[in-house]
């Protein structure tokens, strides 16, 4: 079994939409039993809380069902109980690196390093889209889709998404 861990900024807009996103991708590949997913907050803003509406709004609309999941905050033992602790923005990243201890095993990395890169430089930040309009959550969605299936892909060789 392989422990995945996203973390964004509250836990509640894009860490848990690749939660929801990455665990659906491997339920559907009979794959649940293998990944265990979480996600998490670097700041505990909204702990216990569920994600914001338009996150739930945008991903049931692509058949994701994140209702069940509620904002926690990061901490050590994460390092520890996780083997790859997956940041959305290089914001997050810094934080992560800040906070991991010195015999942490997770291995703490940008999520969009599984993002497959079509042209030009790589991306490396999911936007956050807290502030903006629906369009901010369907991009979110976009890019958290396909770094899934790469990231899906890297985990569990000869996957397809």
């Amino acid at each position: 079994m392989i422990k995945v861990l996203f973390v964004c900024t509250g836990n509640i807009c894009r860490s848990p939409t690749a939660e929801g996103v990455l665990r659906h991708f491997a339920a559907a590949q009979g794959l649940g039993d293998l990944i265990e997913i979480e996600s998490a907050g670097t700041h505990d803003y909204h702990v216990g809380d569920p994600p914001d509406p338009r996150t739930v709004k945008a991903a049931a609309a692509r058949g994701f069902d994140l209702s069940a999941l509620r904002a926690r905050k990061v901490t050590r033992s994460d390092f520890q109980n996780f083997d790859l602790i997956l940041a959305m923005d290089e914001s997050h990243l810094a934080h992560l690196q800040a906070l991991r201890p010195k015999d942490a095993r997770a291995e703490v990395k940008l999520f969009l390093a599984y993002h497959p890169v079509e042209s030009g430089k790589p991306l490396t930040n999911v936007p956050d889209p807290y502030y903006g309009g629906p369009e901010g959550f369907e991009q979110v969605l976009d890019l958290v889709e396909r770094a899934s299936a790469g990231l899906l892909k890297t985990i569990v060789p000869g996957t397809n998404n």
